[in-house]
């Protein structure tokens, strides 16, 4: 009878252990897995506690699942364990421990505040082609103590775990790279488009995103000489720190990625030198993840990704599809800029070709009509002879303007252009979003040939800042710039329909305005239009 008892004891053994087989290969996704097991391997031996603890590349614990502890216990307990004691001992030496209780082993050092006691104890190494995944614990059989059979059990358990573990890594990896392909595409497809935005926010977004970091910093190099990387762009816990933060290339994980062209994985230990540290003081920042954006001439700057301290860290296939994403969307961006070069040279040619039209053709037949009318108007008598040579006068000033509008032209189509014009031009479209429509703006004279450099600056200042008052004060709906170089005086003169100049506007900027014209002999005034906005004057001679 008792040989038959424990026959079937045995083939209920073998019953649960392919159940719990059955149990732990129903689903692909990795935390489902990992629970699965914790629970087939709980209710296989009879054990109250169950834990799982999946190793990292490093063999610290990267991830720890566990049953049978409540949750307020866990909440008291804190930090989950970090493979100290016997769970370190497993990691150390990956050898089935069998005790019937855990404070007689010399290796056990204790429980923390908090923590259910524990007496038996059982822990089997899970392995896959003779690599260790993790290790399985239990705690307190129901049985008093765990027996041999337990532990045969459990092994082979875990050998059914290693093989689960590593398919639900394959799967999550394939999801994950097709992620990574995704995003690529969507970044190609976005700056190839029309309205392409910020590319790098964008690939930073993704990579926060995709790569479960915490903090993506995109950093480019500073001037040409690349002694310096300056974030722009980051996304994520303390992002706002970091705007414009420098770091030096020598001695920094981000600066040996630049050079050398190669990703790396490091902790945050290896950039806590510099402003980078001090913006993000006060962060638990671990590890770090740096791979390069590769251009098709040279390194174009440095994506890094960082996670909080106690997360795991970036695996190696984590690099890899980094970097993959990094250097596509590198190129993706070189060839969405180089459209824009191609666009820019095409607008150029065609500016020209506006010009020469305007000069050879346009310009020409007004001189004629002009010269015809001024002999019409030597023959002609009283209100007659006025209104032509109106006329004229008006025909005179017409070729004036294309005149400026030719030098414009020709001005707008030389690469790396920077004249007063465009200056201004690019405080007008730096507003325009403030101010909810665009300004009309009108010039008139050659600025670039006549305006000083000092006064230059100055004019460019007043513009911001009048500008900025109609879109922080007015509630304007139009505004119009008008900038006249003539009769050796430069003027300003900035018109709006808003509420109108009142006591609440900020004087600061009013006086500012002021000194700047007063410092050249010029005149600043700022009065109410009828019926309702303000017209700011603004001028300074031409000496």
């Amino acid at each position: 009878m008792e040989r038959a008892h424990e026959v079937i004891a045995s083939q209920g053994r073998l019953r649960g252990l392919l159940h719990a087989n059955q149990i732990i290969v129903e689903d692909l996704a990795l935390p489902a897995v990992l629970r699965r097991i914790v629970e087939a391997a709980r209710e296989l031996v009879g054990a109250r506690y169950a834990a799982l603890a999946v190793l990292a590349a490093d063999g610290r614990i990267s991830e720890f699942v566990h049953v049978g502890i409540p949750e307020e216990a866990v909440d008291r307990i804190g930090d989950l364990p970090r493979g100290k004691g016997l769970l370190g001992a497993l990691i150390d030496d990956p050898a089935p421990i069998r005790l019937r209780a855990i404070s007689d082993d010399p290796r056990s050092c204790g429980f923390p505040t908090g923590h259910p006691p524990m007496g038996s104890f059982l822990g089997v190494p899970v392995r896959v082609r003779n690599k260790i995944m993790g290790n399985l614990y239990l705690s307190d059989s129901i049985h008093g103590e765990f027996s041999p059979d337990d532990e045969e059990l459990t092994k082979a358990l875990a050998a059914a775990a290693g093989g689960a573990i590593d398919n639900a890594r394959l799967y999550d990896t394939a999801q994950i790279r097709q992620k990574w392909l995704r995003a690529s595409t969507e970044i190609t497809r976005r700056l190839l488009s029309a309205e392409a935005g910020h590319p790098l926010q964008l690939i930073a977004e993704r990579t926060l995103d995709i790569a479960q970091a915490d903090l993506v910093t995109v950093m480019l190099p500073v001037d040409g000489d690349r002694q310096l990387l300056r974030v722009d762009v980051a996304v994520g816990a303390g992002a706002e720190r970091l705007a414009s933060v420098t770091v030096p290339v020598s001695g920094s994980l981000s600066g040996r990625v630049l050079l050398s062209g190669t990703p790396l994985q490091g902790s945050w230990a290896d950039e806590r030198s510099g402003p980078a540290h001090v913006a993000l003081d006060g962060l638990d920042i671990g590890p770090v993840l740096a791979v390069p954006l590769v251009g098709s001439r040279q390194v174009n700057g440095v994506l890094t990704a960082v996670r909080t301290g106690g997360r795991a860290a970036f695996s190696e296939e984590d690099l890899d599809m980094v970097a993959g994403f990094a250097n596509q969307a590198s190129l993706a961006i070189e060839l969405a800029e180089g459209r824009q070069e191609q666009q820019r040279v095409v607008m150029h040619d065609e500016r020209d070709r506006i010009a020469a039209d305007l000069h050879d053709h346009i310009i020409q037949r007004l001189f004629v009509s002009g010269l015809s009318l001024q002999r019409i108007a030597g023959t002609a008598t009283g209100t007659m002879a006025a209104d032509l040579f109106d006329t004229i006068a008006d025909l005179d000033d017409t070729i004036s303007q294309i005149r400026t509008t030719i030098f414009q032209l020709h001005r707008g189509s030389r690469d790396g252009d920077d004249g007063l014009r465009s200056r201004l031009l690019d405080v007008v479209t730096e507003v325009t979003s403030a101010l909810g429509f665009a300004p009309d703006v009108r010039f008139t004279g050659l600025l670039e040939l006549t305006v000083p450099d000092m006064v230059a600056d100055d004019l460019v200042a007043v513009l911001r800042e009048a500008l900025s008052n109609v879109a922080h004060h007015a509630r304007a709906r139009w505004a119009r710039v008008a900038v006249t170089a003539a009769d050796d005086l430069l003027t300003l003169d900035v018109a709006d329909d808003g509420v109108g100049f009142s006591g609440s506007t900020r004087r600061s900027g009013l006086a500012s305005l002021r000194v700047r014209a007063e410092r050249h002999g010029g005149r600043f005034t700022i009065i109410a239009r009828k019926p309702t906005g303000t017209q700011l004057s603004w001028s300074a001679p031409l000496r």
